[in-house]
């Protein structure tokens, strides 16, 4: 297994165990930055430019300085160039952005590179068994307070990952979040897809992190004869469902075995998904 690689937006690889982060950076301190994450697979970055994308559209929504394109774009080329692919075929990349030391100063930015996760690459296989969890918020009422960050891959991502462990304690492995109203939302790293009698629905996405390898399976299927559309879905709708998956830039695909122990069927789309998403 290789070992995580930290890269500068000159280029330059560092320890990374080395320091970079001030104790008072505000990315720290206050979750005040943001961040994005990209699958590289054997020396390939997955749709690296939407990714770049969107880091500079969460770091406008929090009205951080413009990311430096181009210093990222070195951070990348360094890391893909430095890491041993034969050991670890699938790596994740993170690109970070914070507000930088509470005192002021310049922003904090840099890239990380670790081996993808074996749970992720298992549960590409396998499935996950999904809880359904409440979310304090309907989606178009986020979106209308952009104070809530509606759309922003930020560094506050504590519930997230607290729903995540909630769904492990209870014997399930991801979770996808329902609102006040009932429709269903998104997971805490994923996005939602379901098959209803032959047609791809995913929730709207208001007041939701805009997805990238859901950008990426609606630009490609039709050439699979499929459509995705956008449409309100409550539970009953995935409950009832010929079947559902989990997107995720690193996971890309995970079919939903179950929804809070009821099982759901395999799509027969499921194989045209795998390969249009390359998984």
């Amino acid at each position: 297994m290789s070992a995580p690689l930290l890269a500068l937006l000159d280029g330059s690889i560092v320890d990374v165990t080395h320091p970079i982060i001030r104790a008072d950076d505000l990315g720290v301190v206050r979750g005040d930055g943001v961040f994005d994450a990209t699958l590289a697979r054997d020396g390939v970055v997955r749709d690296r430019e939407s990714h770049l994308d969107r880091l500079e559209r969460s770091a406008a929504i929090l009205q951080l300085p413009a990311p430096d394109r181009e210093g990222f774009g070195r951070a990348i080329d360094a890391l893909v160039a430095a890491w041993d692919f034969g050991a670890a075929p699938e790596a994740i990349i993170r690109l970070v952005l914070t507000r930088g030391a509470e005192s002021g100063g310049d922003p904090t930015a840099f890239a990380l590179m670790a081996p993808l996760g074996a749970s992720a690459i298992s549960e590409r296989e396998r499935g996950v068994a999904i809880t359904l969890l409440g979310r304090g918020h309907d989606g178009d009422e986020v979106a209308a307070m952009p104070w809530l960050l509606p759309g922003a891959k930020s560094l506050s991502y504590s519930i997230n990952m607290a729903a995540k462990r909630h769904a492990s304690q209870h014997g399930f492995d991801d979770v996808v979040f329902v609102s006040p109203a009932g429709a269903l939302l998104e997971g805490p790293t994923s996005t939602l897809v379901i098959d209803r009698g032959g047609r791809l629905l995913t929730p709207r996405q208001d007041g939701i992190l805009a997805s990238i390898t859901l950008e990426h399976l609606m630009r490609d299927a039709p050439a699979e004869g499929l459509e995705v559309t956008f449409e309100t879905l409550s539970p009953d709708d995935l409950r009832g469902s010929d079947g559902a998956w989990l997107l995720s830039s690193g996971r890309l695909l995970a079919r939903v075995t179950s929804v809070d122990g009821q099982p759901l069927p395999v799509s027969p789309h499921d194989p045209a998904l795998r390969r249009l998403l390359d998984v």
